[in-house]
């Protein structure tokens, strides 16, 4: 049984930094079938794939995939003891205010389109909330 569970919300000033982290069990964060990401949201809105991760051969780093809204100031990395990942947010912007969610899913997604999009995923963790404001 899949489970992701996040960490690290919290409320900080614009500028800002916070990190997530989400954890999995259920399957190992080293599985090249399994596809991760990072979503949030805000009420009354979709779901926005934020940034993804995922490995293709044995051996390699991981790729990963951000939306524009969050390239140049959050970064994904993978934890492999924890089996889990991890995610720097830095500048935050009051934008950037929204629950936080981890997904993960087995089947194949070989777009950046794809891996960003919610209907992708079938587990997801609780969220944590981040609020970003003055």
């Amino acid at each position: 049984q899949v489970q992701l569970v996040e960490s690290g919300g919290g409320s900080v000033h614009p500028g800002g930094s916070l990190r997530l982290s989400c954890t999995a069990s259920g399957f190992h964060v080293s599985d090249q079938k399994v596809n991760m990401a990072w979503f949030r949201q805000t009420p009354g809105q979709e779901r926005e794939g934020i940034v993804s991760l995922y490995l293709r051969r044995p051996g390699t780093h991981y790729y990963d995939d951000y939306a524009d809204s969050v390239k140049g100031r959050f970064t994904v990395s993978v934890d492999y003891n924890q089996n889990g990942m991890h995610l720097e947010m830095n500048s935050l912007k009051p934008e950037d205010t929204a629950m936080y969610y981890c997904a993960a899913t087995s089947s194949p997604l070989d777009t950046t389109s794809a891996r960003l999009m919610s209907r992708s995923y079938e587990h997801w963790g609780q969220g944590t909330q981040v609020t970003v404001s003055s």
